[in-house]
């Protein structure tokens, strides 16, 4: 009888699969990777080959250069790639654009290596495919019972409505440079307005990629070159580092906001100084973490880097087999979700 760790294991490395001999989201050089998407806790550039989506393999590219791997493989949704009779297929995560699910299927065991996902809708992005498998593995960032995002909607509404009450003031947004910003400006557009959004220069080359895969993000334009006191009224998006910067003094007193699923948190809102904390998140909350291990029920649940505990308690209550992985180096700097190590408070 195969065991799940017959096909998968956590290793220092990262997830391995010994039969097919590749690992994914592997944290060190190795020679074979699948990388689920284009975040750098989960996307390194020094391995041998990788299979992603192209999206992925475009967004590695422009992050890293031409030559981030000996060798690329581009495996679009759906298709199915086998190595050493190891078939491994990519499903839509609902994460950022690219982003992806590792479906490995070895001799009628399938497991599912879910990467980061969210189940809400994303206008950036395919959406999160539920696949039927026997081993889940999943993210357990917002896995607490706490952490129930509000509908985004409801957040870009207070941003527009804020600009409406303060229109002398421009809006500084902190958001982070894949996936984050390009939603909010996308929720921007949903929201209706149509104005120009104006974009730190870090924005730019992503931006532009995003636009050359049908993503279409409206007018934009650099926030550079300004007097001081300038775009007041306007909304300017840039990383989380740089409102807090000298680069924000030029701008009219600026409102401080930051789009984030820790800003559901007071004091993490309080701690960056922002004043419109948007709860807006490219992951699951608690309600959809448990609906997906609903939806699935798998044979087994293999929870990693979060807060696998309460996620590992529910299961047990809900008659599900769940272990905590406890892998590390899931901890990016441009990932502004990703969960602090205990006793510790990572940068959003």
């Amino acid at each position: 009888m195969i065991r799940p760790e017959d096909l998968l294991r956590p290793t220092p490395h990262g997830l391995y699969c010994p039969p097919g001999d590749f690992y994914i989201d592997p944290v060190r050089p190795v020679d074979r990777a699948v990388v689920t998407h284009g975040h750098s806790d989960h996307a390194r550039s020094g391995h041998g080959a990788v299979l992603a989506t192209p999206q992925t393999l475009a967004i590695m590219s422009e992050r890293y250069g031409q030559d981030f791997a000996e060798r690329r493989q581009p495996s679009p949704y759906g298709e199915t790639a086998s190595h050493k009779g190891v078939d491994v297929r990519l499903a839509p995560a609902g994460h950022v654009l690219g982003s992806a699910q590792a479906v490995i299927s070895w001799r009628g065991l399938t497991m599912v290596a879910s990467g980061d996902y969210k189940r809400r809708r994303d206008p950036t992005c395919a959406s999160f495919e539920p696949v039927p498998c026997h081993v889940f593995i999943s993210e357990a960032t917002f896995g607490l019972p706490v952490f129930t995002h509000p509908p985004d909607a409801e957040e870009i509404g207070r941003l527009i409505q804020s600009l409406g009450q303060f229109p002398e003031r421009a809006h500084l947004v902190g958001a982070y440079a894949l996936g984050k910003a390009q939603r909010v400006i996308r929720l921007l557009r949903e929201g209706g307005w149509d104005r120009t959004i104006y974009v730190h220069g870090a924005l730019e080359r992503l931006n532009r990629l995003y636009e050359r895969e049908g993503v279409d993000l409206g007018p934009l334009a650099p926030a550079t070159g300004l007097g001081k006191d300038a775009l007041g009224g306007e909304v300017v998006i840039a990383p989380p580092s740089a409102i807090q910067d000298r680069w924000a003094r030029r701008f009219a007193d600026p409102v401080t906001a930051f789009a984030s699923g820790w800003m559901g948190v007071k004091a993490r809102a309080r701690q960056r100084g922002v004043e419109l904390p948007l709860v807006i998140s490219d992951h699951a909350d608690w309600t959809e973490l448990t609906a997906t291990f609903q939806e699935l029920r798998p044979d087994e649940i293999w929870i990693t880097h979060g807060r696998e505990e309460g996620l590992c308690r529910w299961a047990e209550l809900n008659g599900l087999k769940a272990r905590a992985l406890r892998l590390v180096g899931y901890e990016e700097e441009d990932d502004d979700e990703a969960s602090p190590t205990p006793g510790t408070e990572k940068a959003d």
